[in-house]
């Protein structure tokens, strides 16, 4: 925001309302509203606002206790122009250090070995290659690809890529929060603007300024936030729940999604224009199935990694038991896969994991009726059909435990039940 000169308490606060700034500087002394009663009005306005208190020698006192109303630091009257320069700039860095704490505070996440990105598959070599061509730019790019196949991991790839990896990468689940939540969650809001609004809240989109933007899954924003998204791509600015104010943000915008947008978009249920917004640079990622070569590194990468946890021994893989992983079609993809090496850990006492320590489902596979292995037991569509009703019959039809079971989101899961017609007993 550009500065801004005003010469009143009741005209800073009013201006507060109307625009975003990241700094005021605020004289003790001035006509109406003083400098103590506009710094608790300003703060209540935008918690996160800094404010520097500017002040005459004989009213020190008074600016100590405006710090602890809020108030970041103050400068004494006379100044030089480099005085006030230098508390400028600490204070500015205060704010950008206070949106990126409270970034930390709300979204944790982990950049280890879990997130690395296991393959060498020709599939994945043509992956790499177009994250690499986007990385050093700032378009926008869609993921496109099934539940479980590690759309996120890539998104992240492209920013760590990027001239942004030093700021943040921030990750929003388009389908994990009502539409008055994600709103809030996408851009603030300010207090008492709803019910439970009991402070100012900064936005993810505002929190991610400077870096990376991940909107998971899409294809679950309602008409209205997708609306409200390609507005966010065109004019690069937001607007908190309740304000009036437009907040201009910097962002790299990454979409992902497990449906067909196209065929979405014929069917009326996501907007044309924000998908070709998003698909700038279009990314599908393969399945598992379609990159079985990947199967046998990402089963010792998951094996070491929840070994790890566990603090067992060495953990080795049987041969036919690689060969069943190897076998099985995969329908929740690595996410399922990983799933099936952590409990194959629980099960296993002696550091080998044997096929007996698999689920019965991959086991059922890959077994024909002599004993041996098949080549072909059943299609896909058969395989997953038969497993989502276990999970569901085991569950007693408790569809976000078996959601979370399958490794899939509870959309998701609502689309194959009523596509493979499946019914409760």
């Amino acid at each position: 925001m550009s500065g801004s000169r005003i010469y009143s308490g009741e005209a800073a606060v009013k201006r507060v309302q109307e625009a975003s700034f990241d700094l005021v500087l605020l004289d003790l002394k001035m006509p109406g509203m003083d400098g103590l009663e506009t710094l608790k009005f300003l703060k209540e306005q935008d918690p996160k606002i800094v404010v520097v208190i500017i002040t005459g020698y004989p009213d020190v006192e008074t600016a100590v206790k405006a710090i602890k109303l809020g108030a970041y630091d103050y400068i004494s009257k006379p100044f030089t122009p480099q005085e006030l320069r230098l508390i400028v700039e600490r204070s500015l860095e205060r704010k950008t250090l206070s949106l990126e704490n409270e970034y930390l505070r709300q979204q944790l996440r982990s950049r280890n070995e879990s997130e690395q990105i296991i393959g060498n598959s020709r599939p994945m070599q043509r992956v790499y290659e177009m994250v690499r061509k986007i990385a050093s730019t700032d378009s926008t790019a869609l993921i496109e690809g099934e539940s479980g196949t590690g759309k996120e991991l890539i998104a992240k790839a492209i920013h760590n890529h990027s001239l942004r990896r030093d700021n943040e990468f921030v990750a929003v689940d388009c389908g994990a929060l009502v539409e008055t939540l994600l709103e809030s969650e996408l851009f603030g809001h300010i207090k008492g603007s709803f019910t439970g609004a009991t402070q100012t809240k900064h936005g993810s989109l505002e929190l991610a300024n400077g870096g990376t933007f991940f909107f998971d899954e899409v294809a679950n924003l309602s008409p209205n936030m997708q609306s409200k998204l390609l507005r966010v791509i065109q004019e690069r600015e937001i607007k908190p729940v309740g304000s009036e104010k437009k907040i201009p943000i910097d962002v790299r915008i990454i979409a992902a999604t497990n449906q067909d947008l196209r065929k979405a978009i014929k069917e009326k249920t996501f907007r044309e224009d924000l998908f070709y917004r998003l698909s700038v640079f279009p990314i599908h990622l393969p399945p598992l199935r379609e990159r079985k070569e990947d199967i046998p590194p990402l089963v010792e990468h998951f094996a070491k990694k929840h070994n790890k946890k566990k603090g067992k021994l060495t953990i080795n893989i049987a041969e036919e038991t690689m060969e069943l992983l190897i076998r099985y079609p995969w329908p929740g993809n690595i996410r399922e896969l990983e799933n099936a090496i952590e409990r194959a850990l629980i099960l296993t006492d002696d550091g080998i994991i044997l096929p007996r320590n698999l689920p019965w489902y991959i086991r059922e596979h890959g077994e024909d009726k002599g004993g041996g292995v098949s080549k072909v037991l059943a299609t896909l569509q058969e395989v997953e059909t038969k497993h989502i009703e276990y999970v569901l019959n085991k569950t007693g039809w408790n569809k976000s435990k078996t959601a979370k079971i399958l490794g899939i989101d509870r959309k998701t899961l609502y689309q194959k039940v009523k596509k493979y017609s499946l019914a409760r007993d």
